[in-house]
C-alpha cells in the first residue's frame, strides 16, 4: 500500500493560502492563483503537494518553464513518485517519457478518484470502453460461456455487469484498494484482490495461492494508458490465459507508426505496431480489432484502439 500523498501544509496560513488560490483557479484566474500559491510556499517550503499545485497552476497559466522549476522541486523531494513528478517534466519536454508511471502515483491518482470515478466518466466524459469492449468479446466468443474471466485493472468494476452473464465466474485486481471496494459493491466479482499490472508475474498479485493459465478471458478495459511499455502487462495476461484464451483490451491510439507516447494527460498511447509487437512476444494472436472513440478529453474526442487476441 503506498502511503497517503500529504495534501495541508500543516500551517494555517499557508493551507488558507492555497484554498484561495484553488477558488481563483476555478474561476480561470489561474496566473493569480500561482501567485498566491507562491504566497503560501514561502510559509511552508517543504510542502511537496503544494509545489505539484504551483506547477499545474504555472503550467494552466502557460508559464512552462516556471511550471518545470516547481515539478523539480517535486522531483527533488521523497514523495516524488507519489506525485508523478517525472511524468509531469516528460510531458512538458523537460525529462525522458518513463517506460512505466510510478505504481505509488497511480494507486493515490485512483484511491483519491475513486468516488466520482463513475460520475467524471460516464457522466461528463462519455467512457463507452466496458460497452464496446464487451460487445466485441461477444462477437467472437461462440455459444459456451467462459469458465472464467479476469478483469485486470478493474477499477469500479464498471466491464464485471457488460460481461458477468456471459461468464461462470469473474475474478477482479486493481491497484487501488477504494476502487476495489466499490467494485465490490456490483455484486458481480466471485473474487477481487489488489495487483500491480507493471510487475513480473511472479511480483503482481496475480498468482498468490492461484495457478497459472486458468481464465478463458482475460480483459483490461481502459487500462493500458497507465502504463507505456506494454510487456509486463502483456505477461500477466499471458501468464493467466489458458491455451486458446481471449485477451481483451483497449489502448489509447499513438498516430505514430511505433512504441508508445506520454500525453499532456498523463495517459500514454500506443501504436498499433507496438501493440501487436508485444502481443506476438508473449503469444497471442490477433483476432480482431476496432478503432472509436474512447471518451472525451477536455472537449476533444479521444481515439482508441480495441483488440482481441488468442494464446
Amino acid at each position: 500500500m503506498a502511503p497517503k500523498r500529504i495534501l495541508t501544509s500543516g500551517d494555517l496560513v499557508a493551507d488558507r493560502r492555497a484554498d484561495y488560490a484553488a477558488m481563483l483557479a476555478e474561476s480561470g484566474d489561474v496566473a493569480a492563483a500561482a501567485e498566491l500559491m507562491e504566497q503560501a510556499l514561502e510559509l511552508a517550503p517543504g510542502w511537496t503537494a503544494g509545489w505539484v499545485k504551483l506547477g499545474d497552476y504555472r503550467e494552466k497559466a502557460g508559464l512552462t518553464d516556471l511550471a518545470v522549476d516547481a515539478y523539480r522541486r517535486v522531483a527533488a523531494s521523497s514523495d516524488a513518485a507519489l506525485f508523478g513528478a517525472d511524468l509531469k517534466l516528460a510531458a512538458l519536454g523537460a525529462a525522458e517519457t518513463p517506460a512505466l508511471p510510478p505504481s505509488a502515483y497511480v494507486e493515490g491518482l485512483f484511491d483519491d478518484y475513486a468516488d466520482r470515478f463513475e460520475s467524471a466518466l460516464i457522466d461528463k466524459l462519455g467512457y463507452s470502453v466496458p460497452r464496446k469492449l464487451a460487445a466485441l468479446i461477444r462477437n467472437h466468443k461462440g455459444q459456451v460461456p467462459f469458465a472464467l474471466a479476469v478483469d485486470l485493472g478493474c477499477g469500479t468494476g464498471l466491464l464485471g455487469p457488460e460481461i458477468a452473464d456471459c461468464v461462470s465466474a469473474l475474478e477482479g485486481y486493481d491497484l487501488s484498494e477504494n476502487m476495489l471496494a466499490k467494485a465490490r459493491d456490483k455484486g458481480v466479482y466471485n473474487h477481487l484482490a489488489r495487483a500491480d499490472l507493471s510487475l513480473s508475474p511472479e511480483a503482481s498479485g496475480l498468482f498468490n495461492g492461484l495457478v497459472k493459465a486458468r481464465a478463458d478471458l482475460v480483459a483490461a478495459a481502459d487500462v493500458m494508458m497507465y502504463l507505456g511499455d506494454l510487456d509486463a502487462a502483456f505477461a500477466n495476461a499471458a501468464a493467466l490465459a489458458a491455451a486458446g484464451g481471449l485477451f481483451a483490451f483497449s489502448v489509447e491510439k499513438d498516430e505514430a507508426e511505433t512504441g508508445f507516447s506520454l500525453r499532456p494527460s498523463l495517459r500514454y498511447a500506443h501504436s498499433r505496431a507496438h501493440v501487436e509487437t508485444i502481443l506476438a512476444r508473449h503469444g497471442f494472436a490477433p483476432i480482431a480489432s476496432e478503432e472509436t472513440v474512447i471518451r472525451m478529453d477536455a472537449g476533444q474526442p479521444i481515439t482508441g484502439l480495441l483488440f482481441l487476441a488468442r494464446k
